[in-house]
């Protein structure tokens, strides 16, 4: 796997790695970014309908900087055990992600697609207890924030800037940097699944999520409420999912088949139900 360090998937994140038993027989190896948990059950039943030939389906749902991080080394530490599975498609939602991916000989040069906008909000637990209104407000001394952690999750670069388009520099610092030092900044390994738990648990005040994630929680019945951070820092504009299918997949003929499918109106009607939001032609 060359010199560079295997990433670690956290033990307990079973539940992200769909259908691992069959994984090394798979028709087809799919890494999504991970904030599509909750509607990948749908498009995957609806893509087997429309290709039953493909039957045997792998596919992750983990934060798409720890998956690409298993694409550049080949592999990943999950349970004491490497899992080396080669993937024939890989999602995120950062585009820098798929130039590394091109400068390494992964994918062919601008070979990816726009398929999902999203929006950024904050979680808070039911009836907000602390208050929050503001994206300001997650820099308060008390405030403790469940944040997702810029080593493996691509949203944290979203928040990032909404931290600075709403107090700027000094805003990112005092929440990346002081609060961090002062325990009131958490850090996350895959915030989807972290943030709701330790807001019910009430060991965080508030995490900044996908939209998509925050409606899901609460359709759930989970005692959280949404905070809208306003339309002018919620980055709806700015973020972008990009899909691309791997030079080097194993089923090549197959990941062609789901680009094309997570590309068409069938695919982009099942997410929009989840309120994700589908690019204009």
């Amino acid at each position: 796997m060359g010199k560079k360090k295997i990433p670690v998937i956290p033990s307990d994140r079973a539940d992200d790695l769909h259908h691992l038993e069959i994984a090394d027989e798979a028709d087809l190896v799919l890494f999504m970014a991970g904030n599509q948990f909750m509607v990948m059950k749908e498009i995957i039943l609806a893509f087997k309908n429309k290709y039953p030939d493909i039957e045997k389906i792998f596919y992750e749902t983990l934060p798409p900087g720890l998956e690409l991080k298993q694409i550049l080394t080949g592999g990943a530490f999950f349970r004491d055990n490497i899992i080396q599975v080669q993937a024939d498609v890989y999602s995120s939602v950062n585009e820098n992600a798929m130039k590394t991916l091109e400068d390494a000989g992964h994918i062919l040069q601008k070979d990816y697609h726009l398929y999902l906008h999203n929006r950024l909000a904050l979680m808070v637990a039911k009836n907000n207890p602390t208050g929050i209104t503001s994206v300001a407000d997650l820099g308060k001394d008390w405030i403790r924030i469940s944040q997702p952690d810029p080593a493996n999750e691509d949203i944290a670069y979203h928040i990032i800037d909404m931290y600075r388009e709403a107090g700027g520099d000094e805003l990112v610092h005092r929440i990346m940097e002081k609060k961090r030092a002062e325990g009131t900044t958490i850090l996350t390994v895959v915030h989807h699944r972290e943030t709701p738990l330790r807001i019910i648990k009430q060991t965080v005040d508030a995490g900044p999520v996908w939209a998509t994630e925050a409606a899901y929680a609460k359709a759930s019945g989970l005692s959280i409420e949404v905070v809208e951070p306003g339309e002018d820092l919620d980055q709806r504009e700015r973020i972008k999912y990009y899909i691309c299918k791997l030079k080097h997949a194993p089923h090549p003929e197959n990941a062609g088949r789901f680009i094309d499918f997570i590309t068409s109106p069938a695919a982009g009607r099942i997410y929009e139900k989840y309120g994700f939001t589908v690019p204009r032609k």
